[in-house]
Order: structure tokens, then C-alpha cells, then sequence
């Protein structure tokens, strides 16, 4: 299967497992970054996330770290068919380990679409690579929040996608690393709906201070495309 992303990228992806994601595409457009930033992309998939911000900067250089060797692959590959190895390199390997894996204070930002339910809960997907994707069974809140606050340097931003449910916990683990929470942003389906995902911008050593952006909605009170789903996935000003 392939997907059309922002700048004319094409990725490829493994038909009901690596496919390109709604909070992929709304973190990378909620990312506020300088032109020539080193960014890291900490589980990163097939790549959809480090190739729509390969997309949206053009002078950017991505690192993705990917635990899983099959979606490895597939990120590699989509550097490598869009034309994009000197700019984007995938590493295959486990956050937990990130010590070993990367120089200390060597990005300026960090993202992440994190597995979103805890180890034990709910269902589980036979398919060991969603499990992996939608379930803590290799990565916790802490061990996303330890490696960002690794990598980057004092001042540098980390971008995360989350569940409004575990906001709270999402917070607590921020702190445990010194990185502040900055910047919120809710995102719901429709207007005046539910959240659905939270957009969090945290700070190496930063300042507190929380700012809140106004909701993302994705369809408006009628079921229509809103404007900001219009201007995401379809690039329209």
C-alpha cells in the first residue's frame, strides 16, 4: 500500500499494520520547529511520522529509532524510495537501551506516537506488531519520557500524541525527566464531541508555564471536513 504525504513523499506500509495514522498526521502538524532542526522519532513505525516532518522541513534531519525489525524495513525503504537517506536514517532498536543507541543531548527535538494502553489492559491484538504499537508491552510512559529527556538538549522540545485519559500520568512521567509541559492541544472528531487525543509540547529544563491551543476538530457540527482537517490532509491554506 501507499500513501501520498505532505511535499510530494510517498510511503509505503504493510496493509492493517503500519498504515498512516490520524494522530500521526495531527502531531506532526501540531510540531513547531526551526528550518534546520535534528529531530528524533522515538517508535517510529514505517516512518509516517519522520517523513511527513521530512515534508513539512525541508532542511531537517530525522533520526527514527524502531523496535520492531519489519517496520524497520519499511521506514528505511521509504527513506531510501523518496530520495531521502541523507536527510532521514532509521535505527533498529529499543528505546530502553537509548544510553547505547545515541550521544547524549544530540537533538533538538524529540516526537513520539507512543503505545497508548498499559501492559494487561483490555484486549490484546493477535498481531504481535499492532500489540506492540498499541500496548506498553516494550515501552512505558517513563521509558519514552527518559530516552527524550536523553536525547535532547537543555531547551530542546519534545512533541508527544497521547489519550486525554492518561493525561494525567503523561504529565507526571514529563516531570520525573525535567521536561515542563508547555504547550496543550485537544483534538476531538467532531465539534462539540469528546477529546479524543491530547497534542502535548514539552522543555528540557523548562520554565513552568502552560499555554492551551484552541481544539482541534476535525469535522464540524454537521459531519463536514472542518477548515483544520481540510488544511492537514488535504493542504489546503
Amino acid at each position: 500500500m501507499v500513501e501520498e504525504l505532505w511535499g510530494g513523499i510517498r510511503m509505503q506500509y504493510s496493509a492493517g499494520q503500519f498504515q498512516l495514522s490520524t494522530d500521526s498526521m495531527v502531531l506532526a502538524d501540531f510540531c513547531t520547529l526551526p528550518p534546520r532542526s535534528a529531530v528524533c522519532d522515538l517508535g517510529c513505525g514505517c516512518g509516517s511520522l519522520s517523513l511527513l516532518l521530512c515534508g513539512k522541513y525541508p532542511q531537517a534531519q530525522l533520526t527514527g529509532i524502531e523496535l520492531q525489525e519489519e517496520a524497520a524495513a519499511f521506514a528505511q525503504e521509504n527513506a531510501v524510495q523518496n530520495g531521502l537517506s541523507d536527510r532521514l536514517r532509521i535505527l533498529c532498536g529499543d528505546l530502553r537501551e537509548h544510553r547505547t543507541l545515541l550521544p547524549h543531548s544530540s537533538f533538538d527535538a524529540v516526537v513520539s506516537n507512543p503505545p497508548y494502553y498499559p501492559a494487561g489492559s483490555g484486549s490484546v491484538s493477535d498481531s504481535p506488531a499492532l500489540a506492540a504499537a498499541r500496548t506498553e508491552l516494550f515501552c512505558t510512559l517513563d521509558d519514552l519520557c527518559a530516552c527524550a529527556a536523553w536525547l535532547l538538549r537543555s531547551g530542546g522540545r519534545f512533541f508527544v500524541v497521547h489519550k486525554p485519559e492518561r493525561l494525567a500520568e503523561l504529565i507526571c512521567a514529563l516531570s520525573r525527566r525535567r521536561l515542563e509541559p508547555k504547550r496543550l492541544r485537544l483534538v476531538r472528531h467532531q465539534a462539540g464531541g469528546p477529546v479524543s487525543l491530547v497534542l502535548l509540547e514539552a522543555r528540557l529544563d523548562g520554565r513552568p508555564g502552560l499555554q492551551f491551543d484552541p481544539d482541534l476538530c476535525l469535522y464540524d457540527a454537521s459531519g463536514a471536513e472542518s477548515a483544520d482537517f481540510r488544511r492537514i490532509y488535504h493542504q489546503e491554506a
